[in-house]
């Protein structure tokens, strides 16, 4: 063979392989701290409603999409805004952190780090300007133009003249105002609260003076220093919280007359649409007792309980009640009391009028209203168990009509809150709706609430049709009580072949709130699924009883025994992942974090005849280290329920490890504190037994950007070096 045919050849092979390499997907393309993460997921838009008028929010300028044709037109460039407002430099402002809050004028409001300005966008001129250096929670309201903010601790409130007034003068990291309280539980996620007209500021005040410190540590500094938080364990002595109410016109702050705060949680703050009342929802700490109460915004007085629920394991309120835009004197409230979550229609007296929605599926969300049809827009499982579809709910007779294609999981547009309002326009009378279905990457459709008739806005082209991507499906499996079907996911290697036997990694989390399989592009799978099914992996992925969006039997059946009934769950995934032909029984893997690292151990531990491998990621290992409100939803106290704590504790099956386990934390991990996992070395250190530990310094609950491409590299080795 002649040279010049000998170097043609190796020219080809080298092409054909690095074209092969081209096609693999990597940790770069599927974690979001790798440098290929955003080209390799679906392209999306930014939009935002102004009044009924839908805008666009690109990089470098804000158009106005026309709601018929989806033709979009140029209302002003982020250049444009730095001229009308006459910044530069390190003062410049951004479109992509602009708002629109005024549906009748063309005003558009953009900050930077030392001023926050209204723009006429038409008359190309600022109209407004307010000081914003050094603000932090803020929450700004458009009806008065006033700020509430926390700085050094404490908390104020700047009007639309940057008049300032400091509310409180005794905050520290133990006095916390104007910021979330109860762990973040109830779906509370601020902790200020604007009347509608923003001339009254309701905000949460929480003293935890009295929450014992846990000791986590700084090591960048030159000697390593305490960096503590207040952490309530389960059982142990909770924090305490009060709501003021500030009035801008008299300056006078007023505390709600509600009782002694101990051990009480106060949740879900609402106003009253004339701003003279403050609507609450209480829980006891037990959880199942909760009363919702109206209070006097101006006196503080307690004027009466409309509504009061128990339940014997928990009730779980996280949405506040929601006022008719039409009629004043009626409410939506929100509750489970059926079974599932659902809506009832009260009035201001505290009558139940009727149970809008029924069925044995889920509200997601109530997402607001058509006030010219006088109908709600909800999310919902209705169409089922593993999708969210949009409807609208007729309030006077209570029928149904679907906004959507029935598919999928739609209205995509999560809020700091939870909710998704946002996806609504003013009136109501349309919103715009992001959603995906298992093949179908991204779509944006415009969509009018009354008639359902939808303009498609965004389309997305699928980011991996160059890859080699991986074979996704989805099916269901009966749970250990033999009667609930359980959805689960698993991913195949794109070069599948059914007459192989795979190495298999069950991956899980199964804890409370949260739904992993979900009817969404590649039925809501994680990028390192797809990296470990590029390895040569099956992945298998199942919601066992417990996780999320079922309804009260369902969610509940894990009660007081955290693990238990999840696992049973697990083990009828695996006897169903043993039935498969291709699917290596003496190779079978588990991997999870947080809960899913708690389930992982709990699994490796009580099956180590099923698990060869499991990495446990930031674990519960005993729920008597976990933070109170969550820990003693689900498992009541130590003291109360010690059988139960003693049952899930993982010290106790330190002993039973036999397969290899690595467990991984954040050295300063707020959430599941670095005692559980160094509690556990050390049973295992009296046990005699072996596992891996790895801690990634300085970080939480999570590992963040390229420390995140870090972690799953060192996952995937380990099921590499272990199982394959």
């Amino acid at each position: 063979m002649n040279k010049r045919l000998i170097l043609a050849l190796t020219a080809i092979v080298m092409v054909v392989c690095a074209s092969a390499q081209n096609r693999q997907l990597t940790l770069e393309d599927l974690n979001f701290g790798g440098n290929n993460y955003r080209e390799m997921m679906p392209k999306n838009k930014t939009l935002q409603w102004w009044g009924d008028q839908l805008v666009d929010i690109a990089a470098k300028q804000c158009s106005l999409v026309d709601k018929k044709t989806a033709k979009t037109k140029v209302l002003f460039t982020e250049d444009e805004l730095n001229t009308w407002a006459a910044t530069g430099g390190n003062d410049r402002l951004f479109v992509y952190r602009v708002q629109f809050p005024y549906a009748n004028k063309p005003w558009v409001l953009a900050s930077n780090s030392k001023e926050r300005m209204l723009i006429d966008f038409k008359a190309k001129k600022v109209v407004w300007r307010q000081t914003c250096e050094g603000e932090t929670y803020e929450e700004w309201n458009a009806a008065s133009k006033a700020v509430a903010w926390v700085k050094d601790h404490n908390l104020f409130v700047r009007n639309a003249d940057n008049k300032v007034a400091q509310l409180t003068t005794d905050g520290s990291r133990e006095i916390v105002y104007g910021q979330t309280v109860h762990r973040d539980e109830f779906g509370i996620y601020k902790g200020t609260f604007w009347s509608p007209d923003g001339n009254s500021l309701a905000f949460y005040r929480m003293d935890q003076s009295m929450v014992k410190d846990y000791p986590l540590v700084d090591i960048d500094t030159r000697i390593a220093t305490e960096d503590p938080i207040k952490y309530p364990m389960a059982g142990e002595t909770g924090h305490e919280v009060t709501i003021g109410v500030y009035h801008l016109d008299s300056g006078h702050t007023t505390y709600l007359k509600a009782g002694n705060p101990k051990d009480r949680y106060f949740t879900n703050i609402q106003w009253s649409p004339d701003g003279k009342k403050i609507y609450l929802i209480e829980v006891n700490r037990d959880q199942t007792d909760m009363s919702l109460d109206r209070y006097d915004a101006t006196t503080g007085v307690k004027e009466a309980t409309l509504y009061t629920e128990h339940h014997d394991k928990y009730v779980h309120p996280v949405t506040a009640i929601t006022f008719l835009p039409w009629d004043s004197e009626k409410f939506i409230l929100q509750s489970e009391k059926d079974g599932f979550n659902h809506l009832y229609l009260f009035n201001t007296k505290g009558e139940q009028l009727k149970q809008l929605t029924d069925g044995n599926w889920v509200v997601i969300d109530l997402v607001g209203f058509n006030v010219a049809k006088k109908s709600a827009i909800i999310l919902s499982t209705e169409c089922g168990d593993i999708q969210n579809n949009l409807f609208a709910v007729d309030i006077a007779t209570g029928k149904r009509k679907l906004l959507d294609n029935g598919r999928g999981m739609h209205g995509n547009h999560w809020q700091p809150s939870g909710h998704h309002n946002e996806i609504l326009s003013a009136s109501g009378a349309l919103l715009f709706d992001r959603y995906d279905e298992p093949d179908v990457p991204r779509v944006i459709n415009i969509v009018d609430t009354h008639t359902g008739k939808h303009v498609n806005y965004f389309t997305a082209d699928n980011p991996w049709k160059e890859k080699d991507a991986p074979i996704f499906s989805c099916g269901t499996i009966k749970a250990a009580d033999g009667t609930t079907d359980l959805y689960y996911r698993m991913v195949k290697p794109h070069d599948f072949d059914p007459n192989k036997k795979y190495p298999t990694v069950v991956y899980v989390y199964g804890g409370p709130g949260v739904r992993n399989v979900e009817a969404g592009w590649h039925y809501a799978s994680r990028g390192w699924e797809s990296y470990m099914a590029a390895k040569g992996y099956v992945l298998f992925i199942l919601d066992n009883r417990g996780s999320s969006d079922r309804g009260l039997a369902f969610e509940q059946a894990t009660f007081r025994h955290l693990g238990q009934e999840e696992m049973k769950d697990q083990m009828k995934g695996v006897e169903y992942l043993k039935s498969l032909p291709y699917v290596d029984a003496d190779r079978i893997g588990v991997h999870g974090w947080s809960f899913g690292g708690f389930m992982t151990i709990s699994l490796i531990t009580n099956y180590p005849e099923v698990f060869k491998v499991g990495v446990a990621g930031g674990p519960v290992i005993d729920w008597k280290w976990y933070e109170s409100l969550y820990g003693e939803r689900y498992m009541d106290t130590p003291q109360t329920n010690p059988e139960g704590y003693e049952q899930t504790s993982l010290i106790n099956k330190a002993k039973d490890l036999k397969g290899k386990l690595q467990v991984i934390i954040g050295m300063n991990d707020p959430v599941c504190v670095p005692q559980h996992s160094l509690s556990f070395l050390k049973a295992c250190i009296a046990a005699g037994t072996q596992p891996d530990f790895f801690v990634y310094p300085g970080q939480g609950h999570n590992m963040m950007g390229r420390q995140s491409v870090h972690l799953h590299e060192r996952i995937t080795q380990y099921f590499e070096d272990y199982l394959k």
